[in-house]
């Protein structure tokens, strides 16, 4: 009888062994907690199609802030929801605004022991739902909603914070908001562009978490999921413009995205687990179908191994807490 000369399962028998040769890892700080602050809450509002998630108070998104920290989560993805919208979303760069509160909040909490990141759009805030302002015809005016996202980005920035995200993919957001931010001082803060996100089925909790009234679709400005080649067409242009760091949103659909990202740019590469990742996790854990801790565990490492050096996750600071710093 012969015996194989190979025997990879040498390395799979202990614990400590698949420790020791483990070829991608979760680190606390490659880890990003998206946090939804709502105007005139008196107490944390449960988020149903997410569980475990919250529209936050300003006290109690302070205090998730802190916790994060101290679990050594390596950002904070603030989304404001406030109380009343219009057809411009011109509550997105009030300076009394709820998300530059929030985010005033947070900094004077967190200080820098985690990376403040503010999101640039305007769908919390329009009436319509879109992400940015529409012209006669109903369409999302490009142009017009460049000088709106520049405006929000260095209310954002002066509020305190420490990095804006730009999400409604905008041709040339990511230049109109560097020329802005330059322009008023604000030449430290870096821009977390999301240049590679798709039209995707996976938002529809999202949407219900910051009470978006969409009409219609934005397809228009959101990639088709069957396209590669023109995510990287947009990576390199919002790198050209002065990205810092790019995004590739869905994450867990489009593992085979963040991979090309990762090799073609020289930039941090993110990738957003977006919310209908999450909650159809957490349905078919509730109904047994599958480990709960295993299923997350496995998504983010999966995620990491395609080549994402940070994740956006709303599960960032519960396994924060379980990994070694």
């Amino acid at each position: 009888m012969s015996y194989p000369a190979d025997r990879p399962r040498r390395l799979r028998r202990t614990n400590a062994l698949r420790g020791l040769v483990a070829e991608t890892r979760l680190h606390p700080a490659d880890l990003v907690q998206p946090l939804f602050v709502r105007e005139g809450l008196d107490e944390p509002r449960p988020i149903a199609c997410m569980p475990g998630q919250v529209q936050h108070t300003r006290d109690s998104v302070r205090k998730a802030a802190a916790a994060a920290a101290r679990a050594g989560v390596g950002g904070l993805l603030i989304f404001g929801i406030p109380e009343s919208k219009d057809r411009d979303g011109r509550g997105a760069w009030d300076e009394h605004g709820i998300t530059q509160l929030a985010i005033a909040d947070i900094a004077a909490e967190v200080g820098d022991e985690t990376v403040v990141i503010s999101d640039v759009n305007l769908d919390e805030y329009t009436e319509h739902g879109h992400v940015g302002v529409l012209d006669a015809g109903g369409d999302v005016d490009n142009d017009a909603t460049l000088d709106a996202y520049a405006a929000v980005a260095v209310a954002q920035a002066t509020a305190g914070a420490h990095m804006v995200a730009p999400s409604g993919m905008m041709d040339g957001q990511v230049a109109a908001i560097r020329a802005a931010l330059d322009r008023s001082g604000h030449q430290r803060v870096p821009i977390l562009a999301y240049a590679a996100k798709y039209d995707s089925a996976f938002y529809g909790p999202f949407r219900d978490a910051v009470e978006s009234r969409l009409v219609g679709t934005r397809s228009t400005h959101q990639q088709d999921p069957a396209n590669l080649r023109e995510s990287l067409r947009e990576v390199l242009l919002d790198v050209e413009e002065g990205a810092d760091m790019v995004m590739v949103k869905p994450a867990g659909l489009y593992l085979d995205v963040v991979r090309r990202v990762a090799d073609t740019v020289n930039v941090p590469v993110v990738a957003y687990q977006v919310s209908g990742e999450y909650a159809a996790i957490e349905a078919a854990a509730e109904n047994g179908w599958l480990n709960r801790d295993r299923a997350i565990r496995e998504s983010l490492i999966a995620i990491r191994r395609a080549g994402a050096g940070s994740v956006v996750t709303y599960w960032a600071t519960e396994i924060a807490e379980q990994l070694p710093g």
